[in-house]
Protein backbone atom coordinates (compact mmCIF):
# COMPACT_ATOMS: atom_id res chain seq x y z
CA UNK A 1 0.00 0.00 0.00
CA UNK A 2 1.88 3.37 -1.01
CA UNK A 3 1.75 5.79 1.82
CA UNK A 4 -0.06 8.85 1.30
CA UNK A 5 2.00 12.22 0.88
CA UNK A 6 1.66 14.47 4.50
CA UNK A 7 -0.72 17.38 3.47
CA UNK A 8 1.17 20.50 2.59
CA UNK A 9 1.58 23.20 4.75
CA UNK A 10 -0.09 26.36 3.81
CA UNK A 11 2.56 29.38 4.49
CA UNK A 12 6.31 29.07 5.55
CA UNK A 13 6.97 32.23 7.21
CA UNK A 14 10.97 32.95 6.99
CA UNK A 15 12.18 36.14 9.22
CA UNK A 16 15.82 37.00 9.83
CA UNK A 17 16.19 39.66 12.48
CA UNK A 18 19.57 40.65 13.22
CA UNK A 19 19.86 43.88 15.59
CA UNK A 20 16.11 44.97 16.82
CA UNK A 21 13.77 42.74 17.34
CA UNK A 22 10.80 44.72 15.43
CA UNK A 23 11.40 42.49 12.36
CA UNK A 24 10.37 38.83 14.15
CA UNK A 25 7.93 41.16 16.21
CA UNK A 26 5.85 42.09 12.99
CA UNK A 27 6.16 38.52 11.44
CA UNK A 28 4.67 37.31 14.56
CA UNK A 29 1.79 39.42 14.08
CA UNK A 30 1.16 37.72 10.23
CA UNK A 31 1.56 34.30 11.59
CA UNK A 32 -1.09 35.04 14.11
CA UNK A 33 -3.22 36.74 11.37
CA UNK A 34 -2.58 33.67 9.22
CA UNK A 35 -3.71 31.27 11.80
CA UNK A 36 -7.35 33.37 12.27
CA UNK A 37 -7.84 32.82 8.58
CA UNK A 38 -7.27 28.62 9.30
CA UNK A 39 -3.80 28.85 7.65
CA UNK A 40 -1.54 26.41 8.79
CA UNK A 41 2.11 28.01 9.49
CA UNK A 42 5.47 27.09 9.93
CA UNK A 43 7.34 30.04 11.17
CA UNK A 44 11.15 29.98 10.43
CA UNK A 45 13.50 32.69 12.61
CA UNK A 46 16.89 32.99 12.12
CA UNK A 47 17.73 35.99 15.09
CA UNK A 48 18.92 35.09 18.86
CA UNK A 49 15.76 33.87 20.31
CA UNK A 50 13.10 36.09 21.42
CA UNK A 51 10.65 35.42 24.04
CA UNK A 52 6.67 36.34 24.28
CA UNK A 53 5.80 36.07 20.80
CA UNK A 54 2.63 34.86 21.21
CA UNK A 55 3.16 31.47 18.97
CA UNK A 56 1.84 28.79 20.99
CA UNK A 57 -0.14 27.15 17.94
CA UNK A 58 2.02 27.74 15.35
CA UNK A 59 5.17 25.88 14.78
CA UNK A 60 8.40 27.70 14.88
CA UNK A 61 11.04 26.42 13.73
CA UNK A 62 14.62 28.05 15.21
CA UNK A 63 17.40 27.78 12.93
CA UNK A 64 21.21 28.39 14.43
CA UNK A 65 21.08 32.46 15.49
CA UNK A 66 22.82 34.59 14.08
CA UNK A 67 23.12 38.36 14.94
CA UNK A 68 25.12 41.78 13.48
CA UNK A 69 27.98 43.29 15.02
CA UNK A 70 27.14 46.34 14.98
CA UNK A 71 24.27 48.95 13.05
CA UNK A 72 27.01 48.40 9.77
CA UNK A 73 25.56 44.87 9.47
CA UNK A 74 28.91 44.39 7.73
CA UNK A 75 29.62 41.72 9.82
CA UNK A 76 26.96 38.17 11.00
CA UNK A 77 28.03 36.51 14.03
CA UNK A 78 26.78 33.36 15.20
CA UNK A 79 25.35 32.94 18.46
CA UNK A 80 28.58 32.44 19.76
CA UNK A 81 29.83 35.69 18.42
CA UNK A 82 31.82 34.27 16.12
CA UNK A 83 31.95 35.52 12.29
CA UNK A 84 29.59 33.27 10.38
CA UNK A 85 31.96 31.20 7.55
CA UNK A 86 31.49 28.76 4.50
CA UNK A 87 31.00 25.67 7.06
CA UNK A 88 28.15 27.35 9.38
CA UNK A 89 26.29 28.89 5.88
CA UNK A 90 26.23 24.77 4.42
CA UNK A 91 25.20 23.50 7.71
CA UNK A 92 21.84 26.27 8.31
CA UNK A 93 20.83 25.98 4.35
CA UNK A 94 21.01 22.08 4.61
CA UNK A 95 18.55 22.55 7.63
CA UNK A 96 16.31 25.27 5.93
CA UNK A 97 15.89 22.85 3.24
CA UNK A 98 14.83 20.14 5.23
CA UNK A 99 12.19 22.21 6.65
CA UNK A 100 11.24 22.64 3.17
CA UNK A 101 11.06 19.40 2.13
CA UNK A 102 9.06 18.28 5.32
CA UNK A 103 6.47 21.14 4.74
CA UNK A 104 6.42 21.30 1.13
CA UNK A 105 4.65 25.13 1.60
CA UNK A 106 2.58 26.22 -0.67
CA UNK A 107 3.13 30.15 0.09
CA UNK A 108 6.73 31.02 1.06
CA UNK A 109 7.53 34.16 2.53
CA UNK A 110 10.52 36.26 2.99
CA UNK A 111 10.62 39.36 5.88
CA UNK A 112 12.25 42.03 4.10
CA UNK A 113 14.19 40.01 1.45
CA UNK A 114 15.59 40.67 -1.97
CA UNK A 115 15.34 44.60 -0.19
CA UNK A 116 17.46 43.82 2.57
CA UNK A 117 19.22 40.30 4.08
CA UNK A 118 21.36 40.19 1.27
CA UNK A 119 23.66 38.46 3.27
CA UNK A 120 21.17 35.54 3.92
CA UNK A 121 21.06 34.85 0.07
CA UNK A 122 23.30 31.96 0.78
CA UNK A 123 20.03 30.28 2.00
CA UNK A 124 17.10 32.06 0.76
CA UNK A 125 18.10 31.58 -2.62
CA UNK A 126 18.38 27.60 -2.98
CA UNK A 127 14.99 27.83 -0.65
CA UNK A 128 13.00 30.09 -3.21
CA UNK A 129 14.46 28.01 -5.93
CA UNK A 130 13.36 24.49 -4.27
CA UNK A 131 9.61 26.22 -4.19
CA UNK A 132 9.62 27.17 -7.32
CA UNK A 133 10.67 23.76 -8.88
CA UNK A 134 8.10 21.68 -7.06
CA UNK A 135 4.49 20.70 -8.19
CA UNK A 136 2.55 22.39 -8.09
CA UNK A 137 5.50 25.44 -7.03
CA UNK A 138 4.57 27.08 -4.03
CA UNK A 139 3.65 31.08 -4.28
CA UNK A 140 6.28 33.66 -3.77
CA UNK A 141 5.77 36.19 -1.76
CA UNK A 142 8.16 39.09 0.14
CA UNK A 143 6.86 40.89 3.54
CA UNK A 144 8.20 44.27 3.52
CA UNK A 145 7.56 47.15 6.26
CA UNK A 146 6.39 50.72 4.66
CA UNK A 147 10.12 52.21 4.34
CA UNK A 148 12.63 50.81 2.41
CA UNK A 149 16.48 51.45 3.02
CA UNK A 150 17.35 53.07 0.20
CA UNK A 151 20.76 50.94 -1.35
CA UNK A 152 23.82 53.10 -1.17
CA UNK A 153 24.07 52.27 -4.79
CA UNK A 154 21.97 51.93 -7.92
CA UNK A 155 24.31 48.54 -8.82
CA UNK A 156 21.85 46.92 -5.33
CA UNK A 157 19.25 48.79 -6.40
CA UNK A 158 19.05 46.90 -9.37
CA UNK A 159 20.14 43.41 -7.75
CA UNK A 160 17.05 43.84 -5.96
CA UNK A 161 14.57 45.01 -8.58
CA UNK A 162 16.31 42.07 -10.74
CA UNK A 163 16.11 38.99 -7.83
CA UNK A 164 12.04 40.29 -7.37
CA UNK A 165 11.04 40.00 -10.68
CA UNK A 166 12.80 36.67 -11.01
CA UNK A 167 11.80 35.03 -8.25
CA UNK A 168 8.77 36.76 -6.11
CA UNK A 169 4.92 36.54 -7.34
CA UNK A 170 3.92 39.66 -4.82
CA UNK A 171 5.25 41.80 -2.68
CA UNK A 172 3.30 42.83 0.57
CA UNK A 173 4.03 46.71 1.57
CA UNK A 174 2.77 46.73 5.18
CA UNK A 175 1.65 50.76 4.88
CA UNK A 176 -0.98 52.72 3.67
CA UNK A 177 -0.42 54.79 0.74
CA UNK A 178 -2.52 57.67 1.76
CA UNK A 179 0.24 58.50 3.78
CA UNK A 180 3.58 56.56 2.61
CA UNK A 181 4.20 55.15 -0.74
CA UNK A 182 7.05 52.63 -1.82
CA UNK A 183 8.61 55.23 -4.46
CA UNK A 184 9.12 57.69 -1.25
CA UNK A 185 11.94 55.45 -0.44
CA UNK A 186 12.45 53.14 -3.10
CA UNK A 187 12.27 55.41 -6.33
CA UNK A 188 13.24 52.24 -8.64
CA UNK A 189 9.79 50.29 -7.87
CA UNK A 190 7.85 50.76 -10.49
CA UNK A 191 8.97 47.25 -11.89
CA UNK A 192 7.14 46.00 -8.95
CA UNK A 193 3.73 47.80 -9.48
CA UNK A 194 1.66 45.00 -10.80
CA UNK A 195 3.11 42.34 -7.76
CA UNK A 196 2.39 45.27 -5.41
CA UNK A 197 -0.36 45.04 -2.57
CA UNK A 198 -0.69 47.97 0.01
CA UNK A 199 -1.62 46.34 3.14
CA UNK A 200 -2.03 48.91 5.94
CA UNK A 201 0.37 48.56 9.00
CA UNK A 202 0.70 45.55 10.45
CA UNK A 203 0.04 45.97 14.37
CA UNK A 204 -2.52 44.38 17.23
CA UNK A 205 -1.92 47.71 19.35
CA UNK A 206 -6.11 48.94 18.82
CA UNK A 207 -6.59 45.52 20.03
CA UNK A 208 -4.59 45.68 23.16
CA UNK A 209 -5.30 49.59 23.69
CA UNK A 210 -8.84 48.02 24.02
CA UNK A 211 -8.49 45.85 26.63
CA UNK A 212 -6.24 47.73 28.29
CA UNK A 213 -9.54 50.42 28.57
CA UNK A 214 -11.69 47.81 29.43
CA UNK A 215 -9.54 46.92 32.18
CA UNK A 216 -9.69 48.63 36.12
CA UNK A 217 -5.54 48.36 35.99
CA UNK A 218 -4.02 51.39 37.00
CA UNK A 219 -0.85 50.66 36.74
CA UNK A 220 1.48 53.64 34.35
CA UNK A 221 -1.17 55.56 34.77
CA UNK A 222 0.21 59.76 34.30
CA UNK A 223 3.81 57.89 33.75
CA UNK A 224 6.25 58.94 31.42
CA UNK A 225 6.90 56.13 29.16
CA UNK A 226 10.50 55.80 28.37
CA UNK A 227 11.20 52.37 25.88
CA UNK A 228 14.32 51.45 23.15
CA UNK A 229 12.19 48.37 21.66
CA UNK A 230 14.91 45.63 21.91
CA UNK A 231 17.38 47.71 23.17
CA UNK A 232 20.44 47.24 21.15
CA UNK A 233 21.19 50.64 20.10
CA UNK A 234 19.11 52.22 22.84
CA UNK A 235 21.36 53.17 25.85
CA UNK A 236 22.28 56.91 25.21
CA UNK A 237 18.45 57.33 24.33
CA UNK A 238 17.86 55.95 28.30
CA UNK A 239 21.07 58.21 29.50
CA UNK A 240 19.80 61.08 28.48
CA UNK A 241 16.23 60.72 29.61
CA UNK A 242 17.18 60.51 33.03
CA UNK A 243 19.37 63.64 32.66
CA UNK A 244 16.19 65.41 30.84
CA UNK A 245 14.20 64.91 33.20
CA UNK A 246 14.79 67.08 35.94
CA UNK A 247 14.86 70.13 32.85
CA UNK A 248 11.69 68.77 31.70
CA UNK A 249 7.85 70.37 32.45
CA UNK A 250 7.33 66.34 33.92
CA UNK A 251 10.00 66.81 36.75
CA UNK A 252 7.80 65.85 39.07
CA UNK A 253 5.94 63.08 37.19
CA UNK A 254 6.91 59.03 37.68
CA UNK A 255 8.92 57.82 34.89
CA UNK A 256 9.38 54.26 33.50
CA UNK A 257 12.29 53.41 31.23
CA UNK A 258 11.37 49.96 30.00
CA UNK A 259 14.85 48.23 28.28
CA UNK A 260 14.36 45.38 25.69
CA UNK A 261 16.56 42.22 26.40
CA UNK A 262 18.97 43.00 23.77
CA UNK A 263 21.01 45.59 25.86
CA UNK A 264 23.83 43.14 27.86
CA UNK A 265 22.87 43.36 31.59
CA UNK A 266 26.03 45.37 33.09
CA UNK A 267 24.27 48.31 31.10
CA UNK A 268 20.82 47.82 32.07
CA UNK A 269 22.13 47.57 35.69
CA UNK A 270 24.54 51.00 35.26
CA UNK A 271 21.48 52.65 34.48
CA UNK A 272 19.14 51.18 36.91
CA UNK A 273 21.93 52.27 39.64
CA UNK A 274 21.97 55.96 38.64
CA UNK A 275 17.83 56.20 38.10
CA UNK A 276 16.45 58.48 41.03
CA UNK A 277 13.68 58.69 43.21
CA UNK A 278 10.27 58.37 40.91
CA UNK A 279 12.36 56.71 38.16
CA UNK A 280 11.43 53.21 37.62
CA UNK A 281 14.17 50.81 35.53
CA UNK A 282 12.73 47.25 34.16
CA UNK A 283 13.47 45.12 31.41
CA UNK A 284 10.54 45.84 28.38
CA UNK A 285 6.95 44.05 29.54
CA UNK A 286 4.15 42.72 27.35
CA UNK A 287 1.69 45.34 28.54
CA UNK A 288 3.59 47.82 27.31
CA UNK A 289 0.89 48.84 25.08
CA UNK A 290 -1.65 49.14 28.11
CA UNK A 291 1.50 51.11 29.72
CA UNK A 292 1.28 53.87 26.97
CA UNK A 293 -2.40 54.41 26.54
CA UNK A 294 -2.24 55.20 30.62
CA UNK A 295 0.83 57.46 30.40
CA UNK A 296 0.90 60.97 30.24
CA UNK A 297 3.94 60.80 27.58
CA UNK A 298 5.87 58.82 25.55
CA UNK A 299 10.01 59.16 24.49
CA UNK A 300 11.43 56.22 22.26
CA UNK A 301 13.01 55.17 18.94
CA UNK A 302 11.33 55.40 15.99
CA UNK A 303 10.81 51.73 15.14
CA UNK A 304 7.67 50.40 13.06
CA UNK A 305 6.37 48.24 15.93
CA UNK A 306 6.76 51.08 18.38
CA UNK A 307 5.31 53.65 16.62
CA UNK A 308 2.29 52.03 15.54
CA UNK A 309 1.90 51.26 19.47
CA UNK A 310 2.00 54.82 20.36
CA UNK A 311 -0.45 56.39 17.69
CA UNK A 312 -3.09 53.44 18.81
CA UNK A 313 -2.63 54.38 21.96
CA UNK A 314 -3.01 58.30 21.57
CA UNK A 315 -0.27 59.28 24.02
CA UNK A 316 1.81 62.71 23.08
CA UNK A 317 4.92 61.64 21.97
CA UNK A 318 8.70 62.16 21.51
CA UNK A 319 10.16 59.96 19.01
CA UNK A 320 14.23 59.93 18.34
CA UNK A 321 14.88 58.12 15.59
CA UNK A 322 17.56 55.64 14.91
CA UNK A 323 19.86 56.90 11.94
CA UNK A 324 23.17 54.91 13.18
CA UNK A 325 24.92 53.13 9.83
CA UNK A 326 23.25 53.29 6.85
CA UNK A 327 19.89 53.55 8.45
CA UNK A 328 17.33 56.09 7.40
CA UNK A 329 14.29 54.13 7.43
CA UNK A 330 13.00 55.19 10.87
CA UNK A 331 13.92 59.41 10.02
CA UNK A 332 11.38 59.33 7.46
CA UNK A 333 9.15 57.63 8.85
CA UNK A 334 9.49 59.57 11.81
CA UNK A 335 9.72 62.83 9.26
CA UNK A 336 5.92 62.06 8.01
CA UNK A 337 4.12 61.55 11.25
CA UNK A 338 5.45 64.90 12.31
CA UNK A 339 4.45 66.68 9.73
CA UNK A 340 0.85 65.27 10.19
CA UNK A 341 1.24 66.40 13.77
CA UNK A 342 1.04 63.44 15.54
CA UNK A 343 4.39 63.33 17.33
CA UNK A 344 7.37 65.61 18.02
CA UNK A 345 10.53 64.21 16.55
CA UNK A 346 14.07 65.49 18.39
CA UNK A 347 17.29 64.20 15.81
CA UNK A 348 19.05 61.74 17.11
CA UNK A 349 22.43 63.44 16.06
CA UNK A 350 23.44 66.09 18.93
CA UNK A 351 21.19 64.54 21.09
CA UNK A 352 21.51 66.31 24.57
CA UNK A 353 18.89 66.61 27.65
CA UNK A 354 18.49 69.88 26.74
CA UNK A 355 16.95 68.84 23.24
CA UNK A 356 15.20 66.37 24.91
CA UNK A 357 13.48 68.21 27.54
CA UNK A 358 12.84 71.33 24.68
CA UNK A 359 11.01 68.19 22.66
CA UNK A 360 9.06 67.38 25.84
CA UNK A 361 7.57 70.74 26.02
CA UNK A 362 6.91 70.97 22.64
CA UNK A 363 4.78 67.57 22.72
CA UNK A 364 2.43 68.21 25.65
CA UNK A 365 0.35 71.12 24.09
CA UNK A 366 0.44 68.93 20.54
CA UNK A 367 -0.99 66.08 22.41
CA UNK A 368 -1.15 62.55 20.93
CA UNK A 369 -3.09 60.94 17.36
CA UNK A 370 -6.11 59.58 20.00
CA UNK A 371 -6.56 56.59 17.85
CA UNK A 372 -7.91 58.97 14.91
CA UNK A 373 -4.33 57.46 12.58
CA UNK A 374 -4.84 58.82 8.73
CA UNK A 375 -3.97 55.58 8.06
CA UNK A 376 -5.19 51.70 8.15
CA UNK A 377 -4.00 49.70 10.92
CA UNK A 378 -5.50 46.59 9.81
CA UNK A 379 -2.65 45.43 7.65
CA UNK A 380 -2.26 41.53 8.89
CA UNK A 381 -5.62 41.13 8.45
CA UNK A 382 -5.57 42.35 4.96
CA UNK A 383 -2.24 40.07 3.95
CA UNK A 384 -4.48 36.89 5.49
CA UNK A 385 -7.48 37.99 3.57
CA UNK A 386 -5.50 38.63 -0.02
CA UNK A 387 -3.29 35.79 0.84
CA UNK A 388 -6.10 33.38 1.33
CA UNK A 389 -7.35 34.75 -2.23
CA UNK A 390 -4.17 34.17 -3.98
CA UNK A 391 -4.03 30.74 -2.55
CA UNK A 392 -7.49 30.06 -4.22
CA UNK A 393 -6.61 31.30 -7.82
CA UNK A 394 -3.48 29.25 -8.11
CA UNK A 395 -5.31 25.93 -6.43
Amino acid sequence: MTERAPERVDVLLYVQHLLGIGHVRRAAVLARAFRRAGLKVVFVTGGLPVGGLGLEDVEVVQLPPARAQDESFAVILDEHGRPIDEAWKARRRALLLEVYRRCRPRVVMTELYPFGRRKMRFELDPLIEAARADSPPALIACSLRDVVVRPESAEKAAWMIDRFTRQFDIVYMHGDPRFFRLEDSFPECDALARRLHYTGYVTEAGRAVAAARRADDTTGRGEVVVSTGGGAVGAALLRTALAARALSPLAAAPWRLLIGPNLPEAEFRAIAETAPEGVTVERARPDFVALLSRARLSISQGGYNTLMEVLASGVPAVIVPFAGGTETEQLQRARMLAENDLITVVAEDGLSPESLAAGIAKALPQGGAHGKTPFRLDGAEETARHLVSRMKEAA
